[in-house]
């Protein structure tokens, strides 16, 4: 599993390898160049420059594991769950409270534990981060392995083959127990965090959601994305009178919680070298159970 491997079956005029990386096997430029200036793209056993013309017959192989990646992310003990590992990919419950990335505000992330568990692993590998999630957010988060895993993922997500399922408790009963809401994620400003809802500015969205189970204050909720944008379901549910329990940020006023009760418990991707589709679910934490348990 370090190859990728092709062959020429039919007849090709003056098809140069490069573009049938490219436009062929769906391979970024990024990736293709990177594997041509390291000497990874091979022929039939002979290394080859980006310009080779291939002919009927040709067997192409491509190194996918780039060896002494380097990355500015200090390892730094965290604790996480791993739910999944191969190769290729790693899978990650993420806790409550810890941001992916470190930043100037936030020293200590998920990158860094990461990090820290590749390192102390011997796994030479840097932290690429497929999917997206909040600080406040919990749930499966995926980190490719190399360069073509996250290629090939990102790609899926853009081909909307990158299936992602949250749950979330918002607060009052929903209008509809069902329902898809197709509306616009606006950014207000260059300096704003903060989005809305807008008709004619801003990225589209989709967010399907169902209502899963009703209580006297709040709903059990069940999404769906088939957009990925920043802070898509916040807004989403905001925008329909129903804001995540606990996201002050959006409307909830709610104080009993240290945190907006959003949990990414599904995800179901093809696998980047195999193909095979990989489904992954992992329970709802205990805070949100605690809080649709605890008397309003």
């Amino acid at each position: 599993m370090d190859f990728l491997e092709y062959e020429i079956l039919d007849e090709v005029d003056g098809l140069k390898i490069r573009d049938y990386l490219k436009y062929d096997k769906k391979l970024s430029s990024r990736f293709i160049k990177q594997s041509a200036i390291e000497k990874r793209i091979f022929v039939n056993n002979l290394s080859v420059k980006l310009n080779y013309y291939l002919k009927k017959g040709d067997k192409i192989k491509i190194k996918i594991h780039r060896k002494n990646e380097t990355q500015s992310i200090v390892p730094i003990q965290v604790d996480f769950e791993i739910v999944y590992e191969d190769s290729f990919i790693l899978i990650v419950n993420k806790p409550k409270d810890l941001v992916v990335y470190p930043s100037k505000s936030h020293d200590v992330s998920l990158s860094n534990g990461i990090m820290y568990y590749f390192k102390t692993n011997n796994i030479d590998s840097i932290v690429r981060p497929v999917n997206r999630l909040d600080m406040n957010t919990t749930g499966l988060l995926v980190i490719a392995k190399n360069q073509y895993s996250h290629m090939f993922l990102s790609n899926c997500m853009i081909d909307n083959i990158f299936y992602k399922e949250y749950i979330a408790i918002v607060q009052d009963n929903m209008k509809d127990t069902r329902g898809i809401i197709e509306k616009n994620i606006f950014r207000p400003s260059e300096d704003s965090v903060k989005r809305t809802v807008h008709d004619s500015y801003g990225k589209f969205a989709r967010t399907i959601y169902e209502v899963v189970k009703r209580f006297d204050s709040c709903d059990l909720v069940r999404v769906k994305i088939e957009t990925g944008r920043t802070h898509q379901i916040r807004v989403h549910m905001s925008y329909l009178g129903n804001p995540i329990v606990g996201d002050k940020m959006y409307g909830s006023c709610v104080s009993s919680v240290s945190r907006y009760l959003l949990h990414a418990y599904k995800i179901k991707f093809p696998h980047p070298y195999t193909n095979d589709i990989m489904e992954f679910k992992v329970d709802i934490p205990s805070d949100m159970m605690d809080y649709i348990k605890k008397p309003k």
